[in-house]
Order: C-alpha cells, then structure tokens, then sequence
C-alpha cells in the first residue's frame, strides 16, 4: 500500500450543523485536519461555539479519512467494479465509481449527548478521479 501521506486527498471537508440553540450554523472543517494525532478544535462561525473532539470521534473520523485514501489507491481498479442490484426484471450493474459521485456520504456520531450527521464532501484531486 502506498505511503498516505503521498497520496492526494483533493478537498475533502466535513460539515455539521452547531448543536447550540437557536444557532443552526455549519461548522465545517477539512477531514484532514482532524484525522491527526493531535487535539482537534473547530469552531462555530455563526455563534463561535467551539468543538473539540474527543479521542473516539476523531478515531471515526481518521477512519474515514483512511477509507477514502483507500479508495483512491484502489481507483484505478473501481472501471471494473460494480454493485449489483435485483430488480423485479434481473439484475443491473451500477458501476462502482458511479455510486461513489453521485452519493452523499453522511455519518451520524454522538458529539457530546446529541446524534449529529458529519457531512463529507471530496472534490477530486483531478479530473480523472472517479471517471
């Protein structure tokens, strides 16, 4: 496996909606940035409420990250991948990297004692990536 430090990541933000009430900001932050070994803080830019995250939602969050390196070490082999899905008339093959652009990746994790959904987006390190 190639060294992940090497590899392009592209954008890949995460975002969430702040917990404090009445506030309903996006804090939004790059998944790299939290996915490190350090103590990762972000902050709300409507009510500057700030997050930091513990050691178990950041662990999620560089598994994630790791998840996504993974898949670009593996995009050169994803043409040749497909899910497949029965239909009342046979199966359809959807190809694999199709499904990786056209849906949205949301994790629901507890931050603090509310279930929040961290939303991902990746923009891709070329135009290439996932064709």
């Amino acid at each position: 496996m190639a060294d992940n430090k090497d590899m392009p990541m592209g954008k890949a933000q995460v975002d969430f909606i702040c917990v404090e009430e009445g506030c309903n900001g996006q804090v939004v932050f790059k998944l790299a940035d939290c996915a490190g070994d350090g103590e990762f803080q972000a902050l709300c830019p409507k009510c500057h409420k700030p997050y930091v995250l513990d050691g178990a939602l950041q662990d999620k969050l560089r598994k994630l990250n790791n998840l996504i390196l993974a898949l670009r070490e593996a995009e050169p082999i994803l043409g040749a991948c497909n899910v497949v899905v029965a239909t009342p008339g046979g199966e359809t093959k959807v190809p694999y990297a199709l499904l990786l652009t056209r849906l949205n990746t949301m994790l629901t994790l507890q931050l603090g004692d509310k279930n929040v959904d961290f939303h991902l987006w990746i923009e891709p390190a070329s135009p290439e990536t996932f064709r």
